[in-house]
């Protein structure tokens, strides 16, 4: 290609770019909120309270996506998505961010055409069975019926599992993790199969839960974490940086109860450009230059939403482990806010 030409496409490709760019915010505006999706229901992550309002894990993800663009973390609007369903629901522009439990795959990110913006928690697939089924190891599972979430990586990972270890598996597939809970309690299956996440989540809203036991193995790499559509660069920028803000707030010890006072004296220049004091880190993504500021103030850092929704003292009781910050012993990781 010649050298005329050449700049001519790039100049062409970075003018649709810019006009496809704007997109996703400029609808987001207009409307006055943010669209996400979220599971149709699953303690500690997404699921409505007994006022009927969403709260956890992955609905403070969205609530910080609102507060970085509005300064309001209640401009969104909730849509309950099934593991079939919610790939679709992004695709055809129904929500405008996926932050619902999903594992970031090469498929899913290339084939599908949709851009994970990072990993939220870091998790893995594995087992619930009942106390009294005496069991202590999936390899002693040969033979059980395994109630399994359909459309997810889980039925895979399954498969793959009990065949690498000479064991035959029966399985029972349902379109919700509601559907698979209830059927797992009525015996309908030995075994209840997901991410580990979903299991604590499950296993935090049965009765007695004391009487049903997550196995040791972990059996499958499930990085979870948002989406949005490809194509639209600048709104998968908000929403990676969103997350990355979260994360990076809790590693700079950024609260939401020191927020204001660190706004108003820090003398750490990295800390004021992240708040916006100095630099144009938010203009830079089309946002107000107190975008981070306000996802602290008003929703708070990763850590905060971790320990309130799913760590040690709430129902789940989720260890942070691997989803610790990479100076504390876990791998969490945010790129430089700079």
């Amino acid at each position: 290609m010649k050298k005329a030409t050449f700049i001519a496409v790039a100049a062409t490709a970075t003018l649709m770019a810019t006009a496809v760019s704007a997109t996703t915010l400029e609808d987001v505006k207009a409307k006055g909120y943010i669209q996400c999706g979220v599971t149709t229901g699953l303690a500690g992550f997404a699921a409505p309270n007994n006022d009927g309002k969403w709260e956890g894990f992955d609905v403070d993800y969205c609530r910080a996506m609102a507060a970085a663009i509005f300064a309001d973390p209640d401009k969104v609007k909730y849509t309950p998505t099934t593991a079939k369903e919610r790939f679709t629901a992004l695709q055809s522009g129904e929500i405008d961010v996926l932050a619902r439990n999903t594992t970031w795959t090469l498929s899913r990110d290339v084939n599908l055409g949709f851009t994970f913006i990072g990993v939220n928690y870091y998790d893995g697939q594995g087992f619930m069975v009942k106390k009294s089924l005496g069991v202590k190891s999936a390899l002693e599972l040969d033979g059980a019926r395994v109630c399994i979430q359909s459309g997810t990586t889980t039925e895979l990972n399954l498969a793959d599992y009990f065949t690498a270890n000479g064991m035959d598996f029966d399985p029972v597939l349902f379109d919700t993790a509601d559907e698979v809970r209830e059927a797992y309690l009525q015996d309908t299956c030995d075994v209840y199969t997901t991410d580990q996440s979903g299991l604590y989540a499950q296993r935090s809203v049965i009765p007695d839960p004391e009487a049903h036991i997550v196995l040791p193995e972990i059996i499958s790499k499930e990085p979870l974490g948002p989406l949005v559509r490809h194509g639209d660069n600048q709104w998968g920028d908000i929403a990676r940086w969103t997350l990355n803000a979260m994360i990076a707030g809790e590693e700079h010890n950024i609260s939401s109860a020191n927020v204001d006072d660190l706004k108003a004296n820090t003398k750490n220049p990295g800390i004021a450009r992240i708040l916006g004091t100095s630099g144009d880190l938010g203009e830079q993504l089309g946002l107000s230059n107190d975008w981070a500021f306000n996802i602290y103030k008003m929703v708070g850092n990763y850590g905060e939403s971790f320990a309130k929704n799913l760590g040690e003292g709430t129902p789940l009781n989720i260890a942070r482990g691997l989803n610790a910050q990479w100076n504390n012993g876990g791998i969490l990781y945010s790129a430089p806010m700079r």
